[in-house]
């Protein structure tokens, strides 16, 4: 218990550093409280009401652990590992989940918050975000992501998001993923 309270300290200090480089972006964020969660299931109870692109994230590795991967998609695609493999040209069965571990180092975050906004923690350009492209093309006024805790959600323009992620030294590869909606 003392771990998640010291983990969930770690994440409001880099929300606040998240917020401040969206202000010197000149970006306005709508941000939204909700209990914690850990499944996009759990997320769409609070915030499905919010209209925009809502996403899941996959933070993964590939076979030979030399690259990481941070997938993030629309929250109701389905995602065949096995397909990205091959669309990213590593082949089928290359990709694996990554250990929280890892994720923690580079991106300090833990299970259940993985979000493209903790790309500027990665100072290496360790990551290689792969992004549906339906966040940029699909229409949406906001897309929607967790601000470095999953007892959140961050609302941005898709102009803004990207303009965010560009400034953290990240081009996003952008995928058109199947249109799987549940």
């Amino acid at each position: 218990m003392e771990a998640q309270g010291e983990q969930a300290a770690a994440g409001a200090g880099l929300r606040g550093e998240l917020e401040a480089r969206l202000r010197a972006l000149g970006i306005s964020p709508l941000c939204v409280e909700h209990p914690e969660v850990f499944t996009v299931e759990e997320l769409m109870r609070h915030v499905g009401h919010l209209g925009g692109g809502h996403s899941k994230n996959l933070f993964l590795r590939d076979k030979k652990k030399k690259g990481l991967w941070l997938v993030t998609a629309l929250h109701d695609r389905q995602v065949n590992l096995n397909d990205l493999g091959k669309k990213l040209g590593l082949g089928s069965g290359t990709l694996r989940f990554a250990d929280e571990k890892v994720m923690q180092e580079k991106l300090k975050v833990g299970q259940g918050c993985a979000t493209p906004l903790a790309l500027f923690c990665d100072t290496g350009g360790d990551v290689r975000l792969v992004l549906d492209a339906g966040f940029l093309d699909g229409g949406y006024d906001r897309v929607y992501f967790h601000p470095m805790t999953n007892a959140a959600t961050m609302g941005l323009t898709p102009e803004d998001f990207l303009r965010f992620v560009k400034s953290t030294g990240h081009d996003p590869l952008l995928i058109h993923f199947e249109d799987n909606a549940k």
